[in-house]
């Protein structure tokens, strides 16, 4: 028997065809005189009909399981009345059997496919080919392949050409570790996997590739989280003879285009911009969730005349008093308010002090600490009314601003107050070329060390390095950076200077980028691009929380394969193959 249909496209129209399934048994109901089997692929469940009168079907029946394989042959039916499923595509009809072939019996699985609730991700993982027949986990997948056929389908009208690049790369000091792979041609030597492509597409612009695109697979050996994997997926994109304005104008059509297509949605474009400086100090964060408000406001001027001692202390060491206005918060009870002091201490604050506000004024004992029109002018200055809460804290400028921003969206989960009907995208700009690293005592590259300074920062890069602006730009949807990128630094001179900046030296650059720093010497035009993190679009526009769900083969948060048990052990062989010894670390740890 050859398939005919798939389990989910059999409707009313088809009533009297005979027709051949294939699939899972998704579920047995066993009715005495009938048994029912669903039937499940991954176009849908197709309801089967066993009657006892097929006498040698009936009996197959009787054997059947969940997962079990089968192939049936029967008639399309209409439903009686009162069994139709209006929530399924075949809910009208159903197919009475009359053949029915078992290609593969199934263990008693460790979860029922078609839950969904209770089952630990841990056991998920060990068993993810059972756990990639559910729906909602195919859909992720199906998702994720239309999300690249449509970016191919756009970017090849759009004159880009598809170019892959390597693999086995030499290591390059890019932010996170590299994972190495040992040469066996080669001891002692190694090749690095590709944290991403960022130097070989450079190449490629001096090639002469004026638009150049892939979607590649990258590696990066660093601590995860549920937007992290050690290997990740990026749509890469570079361009020659930019400015910004040219990236922003691709990459916004390309968006357009995707939610329209996969979607049927419609977004607005030119994107919203703010610049990163003004996304801190509004938002507390440099990917802020535009879908809400509850913006935060600076009160140092308004607390100036205040005699609250924290206040005082907080403005004359350059400090800031930030705070933001919870619209109707001031119904909060005295514990849903010690809940959000305890909230800002566990992220290393000393607490939250609140003003609960009312039509004669506060309701808070920071009122005695301040003349009445101070308070006036405050809630003006905040859009406050009867019955919002004031959430205020002092202390240093960065952390104030990390705690409000992380407060605002505790407080917007809480409360529903984000719609997850709405796709709001934000270009952050004018990102500092440089940060400083406490630890290491030195400016690192806050993007990385090929991202070209605005032009009029040139000339006061190494007299004033902290106040260079970066021709940095990255892309945010609703609270999450799904895409980041710059124009590059195409002048050799300008480069150096950067390097110079970041401790890198002559002889250091030379070694780890030459090949790159050679090719700036032969004709490099100006060019620029951006990365999108594929797998964190997919989560974002699926609606889900953790980009596990949106690959098909994931790793946990200990960077571990559950299903396959990688990493795992080699043999004494295959290390001296390569010229490699371990360490014992229990026994040099012992001597």
């Amino acid at each position: 028997m050859e398939r005919t249909h798939t389990c989910g496209e059999l409707t009313i129209a088809s009533i009297g065809e005979d027709v051949v399934l294939q699939g899972w048994v998704d579920r047995r109901r066993d009715h005495g005189g009938l048994i029912f089997i669903d039937v499940r692929d991954r176009y849908g469940i197709t309801q089967l009909v066993f009657d006892p009168s097929y006498e040698e079907v009936f009996k197959i029946a009787k054997e059947l399981r969940s997962e079990f394989v089968i192939t049936i042959n029967g008639k399309v039916e209409k439903r009686p009345e009162g069994m139709i499923n209006k929530g399924l595509r075949t809910g009208e009809i159903e197919i009475l059997v009359n053949k029915c072939e078992i290609n593969n019996r199934a263990k008693n699985p460790p979860f029922q496919v078609t839950e969904d609730s209770s089952i630990s991700e841990e056991i998920r993982l060990k068993y993810r080919f059972l756990d990639l027949r559910r729906s909602e986990l195919q859909k992720n997948i199906i998702m994720r392949s239309r999300l690249m056929s449509i970016m191919r389908s756009y970017l090849d009208n759009q004159n880009f050409v598809e170019i892959e690049t390597p693999f086995l790369m030499r290591s390059t000091p890019e932010g996170a570790r590299d994972f190495l792979v040992p040469s066996r041609i080669h001891k002692g030597k190694f090749y690095a996997l590709p944290q991403s492509p960022q130097t070989y597409k450079q190449i490629l612009m001096v090639s002469g590739f004026d638009r150049y695109f892939q979607i590649v697979r990258c590696f990066r050996d660093e601590d995860l989280r549920a937007d992290r994997q050690p290997e990740f997926t990026q749509l890469d994109m570079e361009m020659t003879f930019i400015e910004e304005e040219d990236v922003y104008n691709v990459v916004e059509g390309l968006m357009k285009e995707v939610l329209r297509v996969l979607l049927n949605r419609d977004v607005v474009t030119p994107f919203k911009r703010l610049k990163y400086a003004d996304a801190m100090s509004l938002y507390g964060s440099d990917k802020p969730d535009l879908r809400f408000g509850m913006e935060i406001h600076e009160l140092n001027e308004s607390a100036r005349n205040s005699e609250f001692k924290i206040f005082k202390s907080t403005i004359e060491s350059d400090g800031l008093i930030g705070a933001i206005n919870f619209k109707g918060g001031a119904r909060y009870s005295r514990k849903q308010i010690d809940n959000l002091n305890q909230f800002i201490i566990t992220l290393g604050g000393r607490g939250v002090l609140t003003a609960k506000v009312t039509a004669k004024g506060w309701d808070s004992s920071l009122s005695k600490h301040f003349h009445i029109d101070d308070i006036v002018a405050i809630n003006d200055e905040m859009g406050a009314s009867d019955g919002d809460l004031l959430l205020i804290i002092a202390g240093n400028k960065a952390e104030v601003r990390q705690y409000l921003g992380r407060l605002r969206l505790k407080l917007a989960n809480d409360e529903n107050l984000i719609s997850d009907d709405k796709f709001n995208f934000v270009w952050i700009t004018d990102f500092p070329l440089l940060e400083w690293d406490e630890e290491s005592e030195r400016y690192v590259a806050m993007h990385h060390p090929f991202t070209s300074p605005k032009s009029e920062n040139i000339e006061s890069l190494i007299a004033d390095p902290a106040n260079v602006k970066a021709r940095a730009y990255d892309l945010v949807l609703n609270g999450n950076e799904v895409a980041g990128g710059s124009i590059r630094n195409h002048n050799l001179e300008n480069q150096m200077k950067v390097f110079k900046l970041l401790n890198i030296s002559d002889k250091e650059a030379r070694d780890k980028f030459g090949f790159l720093l050679d090719a700036l010497q032969y004709g490099a035009p100006p060019h620029g691009g951006i990365a999108f993190g594929f797998d964190r679009l997919v989560m974002v526009i699926a609606n889900k929380k953790s980009i596990r769900d949106v690959i098909a083969f994931p790793k946990t948060t200990a960077a571990i394969s559950l299903m396959d048990g990688s990493p795992s052990l080699v043999s004494k062989k295959q290390l001296e193959e390569l010229g490699l010894a371990l360490i014992n670390n229990d026994a040099k740890k012992s001597s």
